[in-house]
């Protein structure tokens, strides 16, 4: 427990931009804390706007907040480094070609800290709590990471005696077969690969004016939207975003989708989010991607991040202003590509599993920000 709480007080005292443990910390209007100089510079990029915003949250500020030093949060700093629990450089947490990876973590995987015999795979700290929290996993049987799963399994058996295969190995076998034999059987009814496959699945979205916050004016058939500095006339409605500048798709998506976003000034953000997110408030549990309910590509100036559960992972890929989504909501995969033309590259791609039917969403960063749902051939 002490090694968990060590580990829960360097992340509130670390820097989102930098990832390292904040130096000059500052808390902005909002709550949240950065290093001086990176919200300083974060906000440099902003000031031909004159809004400025929180990195996290998204929440914007005119005029620009006045920084001022945290001087609790700076002890707090000083006294984790005077016992020696500096937080490792973020390049730490993440698996090299020689580290066991998590199994579950998508994008820039994290390294295991323990894998399971049952399970036959290898999971990170956040990842590894199921087996420590629930009644399912308490009876697995966890060892340090190993790459060799299966054949650490069959050495385990062939000591016990062939005649006598331990329980834990067998149902340990028969998941990883299992995938085995679902990913053969996926090879016959592939994922999309060309634009053309892609356009067999488009579908004709457009956006629910109940659900749309009020300083987004909708327009062209519902299909686009653009950031006013008014408010609209919208009538008060309890699936209405109230503080986000947000709005879902009146289409429900299950089965096989795709649909492109195209963002005619400046990138904003893409998701899918269930119906039971939060509309009310600024909370991570009303952010697209900040929450276990929605799923967020983050489309920067040339850059992107996925968001999922509040955890942000770095994305590579060509900038455009346009990004296609697929979502086949059976097979639980998630994909968004970055499009020019008939050339689509892939960007993110999730594997999970989806409990609900899903929604098409948008996130818009700043004033007079404009996104269209395009009408796909």
């Amino acid at each position: 427990m002490a090694q968990r709480s060590i580990q829960l007080d360097q992340e509130r005292i670390s820097c989102s931009i930098c990832l390292d443990l904040l130096q000059d910390p500052v808390t902005i209007p909002c709550g949240h804390s950065y290093c001086m100089n990176c919200v300083k510079a974060h906000w440099d990029k902003e000031d031909r706007e004159c809004i400025y915003s929180c990195p996290q949250c998204r929440e914007t500020f005119t005029p620009r907040p006045v920084l001022v030093k945290s001087t609790m949060l700076a002890d707090l700093v000083e006294e984790l480094k005077k016992t020696g629990l500096q937080a490792a450089p973020a390049d730490h947490c993440y698996a090299g070609p020689e580290d066991v990876a998590c199994d579950v973590c998508t994008g820039r995987r994290l390294k295991a800290i323990k894998s399971c015999l049952v399970c036959v795979a290898s999971f990170c700290e956040k990842h590894l709590q199921p087996h420590y929290e629930s009644e399912t996993f308490k009876k697995h049987k966890l060892v340090e990471p190993s790459k060799g799963l299966e054949e650490n399994i069959c050495s385990l058996d062939t000591r016990e005696g062939r005649e006598t295969v331990s329980a834990s190995a067998e149902v340990a076998v028969k998941p990883r077969k299992l995938k085995i034999q679902q990913h053969i059987q996926g090879r016959e009814t592939q994922e999309p690969e060309t634009k053309a496959e892609f356009l067999k699945y488009s579908r004709e979205i457009t956006l629910d004016p109940n659900t749309v916050n009020k300083y987004l004016l909708l327009y062209g058939g519902e299909r686009k939207a653009t950031v006013t500095i008014e408010q609209q006339p919208y009538a008060s409605h309890p699936d209405r975003f109230t503080d986000l500048w947000q709005v879902l798709s009146r289409e429900t998506l299950t089965g096989r989708c795709y649909w492109e976003v195209d963002w005619r000034r400046r990138p904003g953000n893409v998701a899918v989010a269930y119906e039971t997110i939060s509309r009310a408030g600024r909370s991570s549990e009303c952010v697209f991607g900040g929450n276990d309910k929605s799923w967020a590509l983050y489309c920067g100036n040339m850059s992107y991040t996925f968001l999922h559960n509040n955890v942000q992972t770095p994305v590579s890929g060509p900038w455009s202003s346009r990004v296609g989504v697929y979502l086949d909501h059976g097979a639980g995969v998630l994909s968004f590509y970055s499009v020019s033309g008939d050339t689509m590259t892939l960007l993110h791609r999730v594997q999970t599993t989806f409990t609900q039917p899903l929604h098409a969403g948008l996130w818009f960063n700043y004033y007079k920000d404009t996104a269209e749902l395009c009408q796909l051939k």
